[in-house]
């Protein structure tokens, strides 16, 4: 089930936080409950992408997104995602969320996040999010228009501008069978 009371709870927490830059980083603070679990007693990989909101859409409204959607009747979605597993995330860990926008292209917003427990990164995923409406993905461009900034992308780090490369070659629709 989707942690809605977990999603209250950070926007509760958030509530009063400053505003962000668009490239700034939010940073949340969980603990890896009993239902997070999988049958080997660590965090689920699935698991670990839908906590990865709970860093993720606060960030958005720091950085002034959620109003902008609002505002325009636009929706948000996620178009891609790698994800790199590296430390176990075991029962009451508590860990936290680094969430921040890396840049922007013609059609993606690119978000870059990880969990953290001290110093040590136990994951890292990097989103390809789309703002939508009823036709379809509305160019950040626009999206930035509508939060009322000015601000061209930052460079995209070479990692990420080599990951949309190779994303640009997989088949798409994949082979059936």
């Amino acid at each position: 089930m989707y942690p809605f009371l977990r999603l209250a709870k950070e926007f509760h927490v958030h509530r009063n936080a400053a505003p962000l830059p668009l490239t700034g980083t939010h940073v949340s603070h969980h603990m890896c409950w009993p239902w997070d679990l999988d049958l080997w007693m660590e965090l689920n990989n699935g698991r670990t992408l839908t906590l990865l909101d709970l860093g993720r859409l606060p960030l958005a409204k720091r950085v002034g997104l959620i109003g902008a959607l609002r505002e325009q009747g636009w929706g948000l979605t996620m178009a891609g995602v790698t994800v790199r597993y590296r430390r176990r995330v075991r029962m009451f860990d508590r860990f936290q969320i680094r969430s921040r926008c890396v840049g922007w292209d013609a059609r993606f917003i690119y978000i870059e996040q990880g969990m953290w427990r001290g110093e040590e990164c136990c994951n890292h995923a990097l989103y390809r999010s789309a703002v939508t409406d009823a036709n379809g993905i509305v160019a950040p461009v626009r999206v930035m228009e509508a939060m009322r900034r000015t601000t061209a992308s930052p460079p995209l780090p070479g990692w990420v501008a080599e990951w949309i490369a190779a994303e640009a070659h997989r088949p798409w629709p994949p082979m059936a069978g």
